[in-house]
């Protein structure tokens, strides 16, 4: 296990392949929320990074987190811009009300680090003894594990020459390689790719270089409807509609920060504190709100990385957020990694996100707790099936509720009010 975070920070060969392999793993859900919305890809991978330097301002440096764009936002900032049915059909003219509820969301955060400085961290971690974060994030792990599958299937050849590498380099590699086996088999499965489309010349293209061709060198991230920038506007019927949703993500959030402290051995609840991370995840929000962005949040695809590689200095994911910021700027250097195919992308991301939901059992397994009685069954049971079978998540009365925030809830209230000696 590798924690450099007392170490002489400096740039070095290796912080920037680690740094790369954390912006890879980050890369496709980010840009993705402003393909499927209508918002700039570019504005997102800038405020992601921006964001992921304030949350570590925030929060002393100490939480190797990476921030990048909500998916829980999503429905809203559709209704908000036309956007449903097809992104390219957004209405320009409102995002500056997407601006403002976004920001206005990131108060929310805010307001409730407040209330849990003054209440106490321990109080809210009493709500989640390891009967309950287990499973929640096994659930996480599981969630995610449909979309990679997804992406895997489109060819599985591909998928499992990449996965294969990731494998092979964790386990069988020395030295650097071991510290980026990630890289390593995204940079395999995208050569694999490269030669099945030489070699199966009338086969469906897996790499298509165009958006590099076509993308500038120097991004205009500010250009939202030809003008050079866009002050937010505070539409009150826009924050009504995404405001409540940090009421949700909060739930996540503390998910989220948990399945990280499981990863690399420290309660971060408690050091920095649930209400340094919560200010992060807030004043991360407001920068992307700020600047045009979709809102941020926590990212399991880096935790799955953490996992993997066992490099946990937070040090490293700062490298990344300074690369999304270069990515964001520089429209072909972005365009490149956009060019990496989903099978690849799958292949990865099976090991990531089993590895997350591995987390979670070793969690389950290490804690002091009978599974002989029937209560700690129930919890388990119906975290596990509700966080699974509602993955697709709800709605209720216009407001998405995803399966982790209810997995959350219930879990929370099960051990709650369920006696102890059942």
């Amino acid at each position: 296990m590798l924690f450099l975070e007392n170490t002489n920070k400096r740039l070095s060969v290796k912080t920037l392949l680690l740094g790369f392999q954390h912006l890879f793993a980050m890369f496709g859900a980010t840009v993705l929320v402003p393909a499927l919305t209508g918002l700039n890809p570019a504005v997102a991978l800038v405020t992601a990074g921006l964001g992921t330097l304030v949350f570590h301002f925030v929060t002393g440096r100490k939480v190797p987190v990476f921030v990048g764009s909500s998916f829980a936002f999503i429905g809203g900032i559709q209704i908000l811009l036309g956007s449903a049915t097809d992104a390219s059909m957004a209405d320009k003219s409102m995002i500056p009300s997407v601006q403002g509820a976004v920001i206005a969301a990131g108060l929310v955060y805010v307001v409730l680090s407040v209330i849990i400085y003054f209440i106490g961290a321990e109080k809210i971690k009493s709500l989640f003894p390891p009967v309950v974060i287990g499973p929640v994030i096994v659930v996480i792990g599981l969630t995610l594990s449909p979309t990679a599958i997804s992406m895997a299937s489109q060819n599985w050849g591909i998928a499992v020459i990449t996965l294969v590498i990731v494998i092979m380099f964790s386990i069988f590699a020395k030295g650097i390689f071991r510290l980026v086996p990630v890289l390593l088999g995204i940079a395999g499965g995208y050569i694999a790719s490269v030669l099945h489309d030489v070699i199966f010349t009338g086969a469906d293209k897996l790499v298509n270089f165009q958006p590099v061709i076509d993308a500038p060198w120097v991004s205009k991230f500010w250009d939202f409807s030809g003008e050079f920038f866009t002050l937010p506007r505070f539409d009150m019927s826009a924050i009504i509609l995404l405001a409540p949703i940090a009421l949700v993500t909060f739930m996540e959030h503390i998910g989220d920060i948990t399945t990280n402290g499981s990863v690399v051995g420290k309660d971060f609840l408690k050091d920095p504190g649930l209400h340094r991370t919560l200010l992060g995840d807030g004043l991360a929000t407001i920068t992307a709100g700020l600047l045009g962005g979709p809102p941020n949040t926590t990212y399991g695809e880096n935790t799955g990385v953490l996992a993997v590689t066992k490099v946990y200095d937070p040090f490293i994911l700062r490298v990344a957020a300074c690369m999304a910021i270069v990515l964001g700027l520089f429209g072909k250097f972005a365009a490149i990694l956009q060019t990496i195919p989903s099978p690849v992308m799958g292949g990865v991301s099976i090991l990531l996100f089993g590895m997350i939901a591995s987390v979670g059992m070793r969690t389950i397994s290490e804690a002091d707790f009978n599974f002989g009685h029937s209560r700690n069954l129930i919890i388990v049971a119906l975290i596990l099936v509700v966080g699974i079978g509602l993955s697709s998540g709800i709605e209720i009365f216009g407001v998405h509720f995803s399966g982790l925030f209810i997995a959350v809830v219930t879990g929370a209230v099960l051990n709650k009010i369920l006696p102890q000696n059942v």
